[in-house]
């Protein structure tokens, strides 16, 4: 128990930023919160926190000992929650996030289902590109995909998100297929605004950021995605949006022998103490779906 309390208290210390903070939070005093940490790092041999008299920061092992200890405290609480929750009904309502583009072909309709076995819950869906503060907008979870940048959410990998460049057979035939991605620059590429670029692996397997224009350029994936489709250029597009046009032969992908591995989707939400069970079979749902054979290519 002092074990489990000691790991909670340096995940609370972490995500508030002080031990000040923490206390409050618990109704405690900082020296409470000060020996609780103590006492882990001198179990575990290691500093996990840089303390100065104004801030707290993570070292580098506090950093990775942190996301861990965020996905337990997690998996403890599901776990707790399916116990002892038994045959307590979902209820209330969820208010969800989700790419505009991903969530119109792999949320909204998982909502509907979603809601069809949970009759006494209602939903508000927000689609949009944008960066939604959770928090401030009330949002009890959201879909993210790629790199998580916030780490005072926890997240939970619902499925993995791979891209390939692709291109119409038209646009192949009059413009060749490119062998490496130095070729690309000899290419239209339909790019997304100002991205960074599109990312593959190098031949000694080093990740490798190539910069891509064209004539088209547009902020909406969707439009991309049509472009492709008219053969006016090459897109970097998500699998889970292009498999079927390459399924029916409407695209065709290339430089796969130097595809980037693949990153994640992600439900993320604020760190709670105690998450509705709506959420949290939302999530769980969303991750069983996602995990079912054949379901990325059924749609």
């Amino acid at each position: 128990m002092d074990q489990l309390k000691q790991i909670e208290t340096f995940v609370a210390v972490a995500i508030r930023g002080s031990l000040s903070a923490a206390a409050r939070a618990e109704g405690v005093t900082p020296a409470v919160i000060g020996r609780r940490l103590d006492a882990l790092e001198q179990r575990l041999g290691v500093r996990l926190l840089l303390r100065t008299t104004r801030s707290v920061t993570l070292s580098f092992e506090g950093s990775a000992f942190f996301e861990d200890c965020q996905r337990v405290l997690t998996e403890l609480s599901n776990a707790e929650a399916a116990v002892s929750l038994g045959s307590v009904k979902a209820s209330g309502h969820l208010r969800i996030s989700a790419p505009a583009g991903f969530g119109r072909r792999h949320v909204a309709p998982l909502v509907r289902e979603f809601l069809d076995a949970h009759p006494e819950v209602s939903c508000t869906l927000d689609l949009s590109d944008r960066l939604v503060d959770l928090v401030n907008e009330g949002i009890d979870c959201a879909i993210r995909i790629g790199e998580l940048g916030d780490s005072s959410l926890v997240s939970v990998r619902l499925a993995e998100n791979r891209r390939v460049v692709v291109g119409s057979p038209d646009y192949l035939a009059r413009h060749g297929v490119p062998a490496t991605p130095a070729e690309l620059a000899a290419h239209v590429c339909l790019s997304l605004g100002q991205q960074r670029g599109w990312q593959f692996r190098a031949a000694g397997g080093e990740a490798l950021t190539v910069k891509v224009g064209g004539r088209f350029e547009c902020n909406d994936g969707a439009v991309l995605h049509e472009w492709a489709l008219a053969g006016h250029g090459l897109a970097w597009r998500s699998l889970w949006e292009v498999e079927g046009d390459l399924r029916a032969g409407r695209l065709k992908s290339v430089l796969d022998d130097f595809a980037a591995l693949p990153n994640g989707i992600h439900a993320v939400y604020p760190q709670r103490r105690n998450l509705a069970l709506r959420v949290r079979l939302f999530i769980d749902f969303l991750r069983n779906r996602y995990g079912e054979p054949g379901y990325w290519q059924e749609r």
